[in-house]
């Protein structure tokens, strides 16, 4: 009965969005060893299982004939903050309309570092969620960017502001939307957990509640089992204070030819360091 009370008071706490093994981590971390099929069989009879989520749509524009970029994502080995960042953009529905939010991850802690939410799929939609993301964590040269080909990455205002504060863009291979997968992750949370949970009046109230999900809730309390399940803050507080990542950068290999030989050369990515000029990329169709 003891713990059947805490894993319907866990799962109450976090409006269901939890599952039986982010509810398991956390009576673990209360000092309660139980097993998550137990945990499982548990939220089951008490119908607490976390909702599903529904098909997966895609919204990326890539028909433009705008500067397509090398994939540098799948080959970083990250060892810190603001060495990756990797961003999106997704669809809401509301009662009468279709909304847009567009969300910037750090690739190392999976936080959310930027976000813009509008009625359209404008330029502006982008470089909102970029311009927050730059104006909280100012970021030091070398950074990478990676996102998907759609045209509002690939536009010149958005290069612009990349190359000002001296980022390097990487975008997805086509017709592969797993290059992205950390924040394609993420929007499936924010969907199953928050949107599909509540109703909207409109687009005010819906960016109230968005913003109390990312900003109080996912980025401070949920737990992310890539992380160990540490929330993305505490685990960017832990790395911190651990310093075992100080004064070390990203590392990136470039195969030297299209049959993938085992010859490559490592790269850092850092502070003041300049990018090398890439070999062909051996995955490009």
């Amino acid at each position: 009965m003891e713990v059947r009370s805490a894993i319907q008071q866990i799962a109450l706490e976090h409006r269901r969005r939890y599952g039986y093994r982010r509810i398991t981590a956390e009576l673990h971390r209360r000092g309660m060893q139980v097993n998550h099929k137990r945990v499982a069989r548990i939220m089951r009879e008490d119908n607490l299982l976390g909702m599903q989520p529904e098909r997966f749509v895609v919204t990326t524009n890539s028909n433009h004939k705008l500067e397509i970029y090398l994939n540098l994502a799948g080959r970083m080995k990250l060892t810190g903050i603001n060495q990756l960042w990797v961003a999106d953009i997704t669809y809401i529905r509301l009662k009468a309309e279709f909304v847009y939010l567009a969300v910037i991850l750090d690739g190392f802690s999976r936080k959310v570092v930027g976000w813009a939410l509008d009625r359209t799929l404008a330029i502006r939609l982008t470089i909102g969620a970029l311009e927050q993301a730059i104006e909280r964590r100012q970021p030091e040269p070398g950074l990478v960017h990676h996102s998907d080909r759609g045209l509002q990455y690939a536009s010149a205002e958005y290069a612009a502001i990349l190359e000002k504060h001296r980022m390097v863009p990487s975008m997805s291979r086509p017709a592969n939307p797993y290059d992205n997968a950390s924040c394609e992750s993420f929007m499936k949370t924010l969907k199953r957990e928050e949107i599909y949970a509540n109703k909207y009046d409109d687009l005010e109230n819906l960016r109230a509640n968005i913003e109390e999900f990312i900003e109080q809730y996912y980025n401070r309390q949920r737990f992310h089992s890539a992380l160990g399940y540490r929330s993305p803050e505490e685990f960017e507080q832990q790395i911190e204070a651990s310093g075992s990542t100080e004064s070390r950068s990203a590392t990136m290999v470039f195969f030297e030819n299209k049959q993938n030989d085992e010859r490559g050369s490592t790269r850092l990515l850092g502070k003041e360091t300049q990018m090398p000029s890439p070999s062909p990329d051996p995955f490009s169709c």
